[in-house]
């Protein structure tokens, strides 16, 4: 019997490939808010990273054939979603980057909209903080902080350089900061 994360998602896979379409839906269950959060982070567009997370689970579906076992169901899958998410945003030509942070000065005037934030107040702001972010830098955070994946995973799942990878997380964890303040001001410590 299936104990830990890994053996749950190895017995699902194996039913998948023998075309067991209610194991896949509990993958799908069980991975499409961290999967619609890393698309989010490149295309930084929630309606364009659900397209695009519905082309990577039917690329999941389609080539469960072809997982090995050799890492973690997870790895395998958010790598499917950052290789089709980039490959959305190349086709429409849309990268961006950081937004000018100076545009959400007024927001942190406003002294009473956020002195005691709720828990989910705060999801909200640093997923807006992450919105901002360069694609690089979000899909970095979110792998390695929300996810909780090593470097060596976040390194198969972007095949980004280790350095890259850490110039990405240092930017990433001070523009993350530069946004936070922009946007809360003084309460950026009650975030915290």
């Amino acid at each position: 019997m299936a104990t830990n994360k890994n053996d749950i998602d190895a017995a699902l896979i194996e039913s998948v490939k023998k075309g067991d379409t209610q194991a896949f839906r509990q993958l799908v269950n069980k991975y499409k808010d961290v999967s619609l959060s890393l698309a989010c982070s490149i295309l930084k567009d929630k309606e364009k990273a659900e397209d695009v997370l519905q082309n990577a689970f039917l690329k999941v579906f389609q080539k469960a054939n072809s997982f090995k076992h050799q890492s973690a169901f997870s790895s395998w899958l958010y790598r499917i979603v950052v290789n089709t998410a980039y490959n959305e945003l190349k086709r429409n030509k849309s990268y961006s980057d950081l937004d000018d942070l100076n545009s959400t000065e007024s927001l942190a005037n406003d002294k009473t909209a956020i002195h005691y934030l709720k828990e989910e107040e705060q999801k909200k702001y640093v997923i807006l903080a992450l919105d901002r972010l360069k694609a690089d830098e979000a899909l970095v955070l979110r792998l390695f902080y929300l996810c909780d994946m090593s470097l060596k995973e976040v390194q198969q799942i972007t095949n980004f350089t280790s350095s890259k990878i850490k110039v990405d997380l240092h930017r990433g964890r001070k523009n993350m900061e530069i946004v936070l303040k922009g946007l809360l001001g003084n309460q950026l410590k009650d975030l915290l």
